[in-house]
């Protein structure tokens, strides 16, 4: 995917799409401008916003607009599926391929023309799930101290 006539790769767009495509963790754009600012120390939090709006409405990236959360971005532009953790907010890709079939589905049962979909399963964690195994044994264990 390239971008449109309408703009340039300039130096700093290739320095933000090169930081979003090292990780993994779907940062905001305050972590993609930290992540930036390590190497152009002068760009701003405006400039960042900006092409980061650029570069997913010209496909390079995703933006992701999932679950009432902050915005967050993803530099593996390819179509896939997410999962997030409703305590921490921790957001993943899932290791699965797209399922073609539920746009198929809809085609001759709605009257709009189905371009594509978004799919984010929702859970706990490993991590959260570990800290509250622990949270409720050490509630179990105080409640059987007081008695």
């Amino acid at each position: 995917m390239a971008l449109s006539q309408k703009y340039r790769m300039t130096h700093q767009r290739r320095v933000i799409l090169e930081e979003l495509k090292k990780v993994s963790s779907h940062p905001t754009a305050d972590g993609v401008y930290e992540m930036v600012r390590l190497r152009l120390p002068r760009i701003s939090l405006g400039t960042v916003y900006r092409n980061l709006e650029i570069l997913s409405g010209c496909g390079m990236i995703h933006k992701l607009e999932m679950g009432g959360t902050q915005r967050r971005f993803d530099g593996n532009a390819k179509n896939h599926y997410h999962v997030r953790c409703i305590r921490c907010d921790r957001l993943k890709d899932v290791p699965v391929e797209p399922i073609t079939a539920i746009g198929d589905a809809l085609s001759g049962n709605i009257d709009y023309e189905i371009i594509g979909h978004r799919l984010e399963f929702i859970g706990i964690c490993p991590q959260c799930k570990k800290e509250g195994q622990n949270f409720n044994k050490n509630v179990h264990e105080m409640d059987r101290k007081e008695k």
